[in-house]
């Protein structure tokens, strides 16, 4: 037991450490935005990167979401003969915590882990060293744009889920299992509230998440090993700790805002 208690106090250490870095890089990150502005059509070109790019997988995934969670739902109320409440909780549902949460875990899955890459490959090709030297800022040019981006197409690409996941479980519900389509959607439109479910929910968490995945993205690139070993473990660590984040900061919100 003694042998394990410097390597555990030393992944503590160590993860405070890698936590205390990436805010010191958020704030070099805000600091850089102004100076961002000169590279609107590299910001722009990164939103479509990050954002339309990720298109398809959004739409597929909030489908079937939404058509597993009414038929998963349609099954357990029937037992309380409450199948016409279905669209009402597959919307809360969506809104709450499904839309945002595997929004922001799909997003950090393609759009993430292309954005340590390619900053990775920057830095192990000495392309963030030569703009230094030809006098182009790398934070503002190459950082602050997929920052921006992330924080942008995030809430979009969550509206897209939602819309689809409710699409879904309106395929399920009404073609499929018979529920009534104008109590499918007068009991959703009574209980869905604007402040508490698409403000709060959907919203404000996907801002949140898109700020954190990007920035855990972009901070794993230009922290990278400037190897091809470097890149591939920085992406690695992309995908472990956005998804941590993601879901640590779904509880914390989720607790202040309901």
């Amino acid at each position: 037991m003694s042998r394990q208690r410097p390597a555990s106090s030393g992944l503590v250490a160590g993860t405070l450490t890698q936590i205390g870095a990436c805010g010191l890089f958020l704030l070099t990150l805000l600091a850089g935005i102004p100076r961002s502005g000169r590279y609107l059509r590299e910001t722009i070109r990164q939103i479509w990167f990050v954002g339309a790019m990720s298109l398809t997988i959004i739409m597929v995934c909030g489908l079937f979401v939404g058509m597993v969670l009414m038929l998963q739902l349609y099954h357990v109320l029937s037992i309380f003969g409450g199948t016409s409440a279905g669209g009402m909780v597959v919307a809360l549902s969506v809104y709450r915590e499904l839309g945002p949460v595997v929004t922001a875990l799909l997003f950090a899955g393609r759009a993430g882990t292309s954005i340590t890459a390619e900053i990775g490959l920057m830095r192990a090709t000495d392309q963030i060293a030569a703009m230094e030297m030809m006098a182009v800022d790398p934070i503002a040019y190459v950082a602050t744009p997929r920052f921006l981006a992330g924080v942008i197409a995030m809430p979009l690409l969550c509206c897209v889920f939602c819309g689809l996941a409710i699409f879904g479980g309106h395929l399920v519900g009404v073609t499929w299992l018979g529920i009534d389509n104008g109590t499918f959607w007068s009991n959703m439109t009574a209980q869905v509230d604007l402040r508490t479910d698409i403000v709060n929910g959907v919203l404000l968490k996907s801002l949140a998440f898109g700020a954190v995945v990007t920035l855990i993205a972009v901070y794993q690139g230009f922290a990278t090993a400037a190897t091809s070993e470097g890149v591939a473990r920085a992406t690695t660590r992309t995908v472990v700790a956005s998804s941590i984040a993601i879901l640590a900061l779904d509880f914390v919100l989720t607790a202040f805002l309901m």
